[in-house]
């Protein structure tokens, strides 16, 4: 019987899609192999896996090399579908709440005379927001990211902090969809209030610390 832990961690609709997608191309492939395209554990293929069949999303048959063959059901192809008009769906949704609060923060900066920014965290956010700086002629000079491995990123160098910026900027917007909070904080400690531009949709709420730059 499925625990309702378990139910939960196999639950995430985007997860679920990628295995049905991967199955569709190749049936065959070992499950490490989809967990490194995923990008998942390897248990945790397993368990969807296990559910889809369950579900009666998959079809599994023994392969050579002691291998399993899985095949998308017409079930299992109904439900990608689905999960594919709902990806969809969701990634409009955010991509018009982006540009809407990108485009906003942008004309107001502007208005205040802010001509150069640095996006702080390499994501989705990032490149709707230097899609929408070019509507604003506003310069983004640089991606902070610590994490990011890419020299480059919506066409401007990616660095690890602030400090290693080679340009001069005015304002810092806040791009990092999982440590937004952190990124914002950390960034108005910095610089003040004044120069960081937070989006809505990150629904980040912080106050002015003590003795922040103006």
């Amino acid at each position: 019987m499925t625990s309702a832990a378990d139910q939960e961690k196999t639950d995430n609709p985007m997860i679920m899609l990628g295995i049905l997608e991967s199955v569709e191309r190749d049936g065959v492939q070992s499950q490490r192999h989809l967990a490194a395209e995923l990008g998942v554990a390897l248990g945790l293929v397993n368990a969807y896996l296990k559910r889809c069949v369950k579900k009666g999303l998959l079809k599994v048959s023994e392969a050579p090399a002691r291998r399993y063959a899985y095949y998308l059901t017409p079930h299992g192809f109904s439900e990608k579908s689905r999960l594919t008009v709902q990806y969809l769906s969701h990634s409009f949704d955010f991509f018009r709440r982006a540009k809407s609060d990108c485009s906003a923060l942008l004309q107001a900066a502007e208005l205040r005379g802010i001509r150069r920014i640095v996006l702080a965290g390499k994501s989705d956010l990032a490149e709707i927001a230097a899609i929408c700086a070019l509507d604003h002629g506003i310069e983004i000079t640089a991606v902070v990211d610590a994490k990011a491995v890419e020299a480059r990123f919506v066409g401007v160098p990616v660095r690890p902090d602030y400090d290693s910026v080679d340009q001069v900027f005015d304002a810092v917007l806040i791009t990092d969809m999982l440590t937004a909070r952190e990124r914002a904080e950390q960034a108005i400690a910095r610089f003040g209030d004044e120069r960081v531009l937070i989006p809505q949709l990150l629904r980040v709420r912080v106050s002015k610390p003590q003795g922040a730059a103006s």
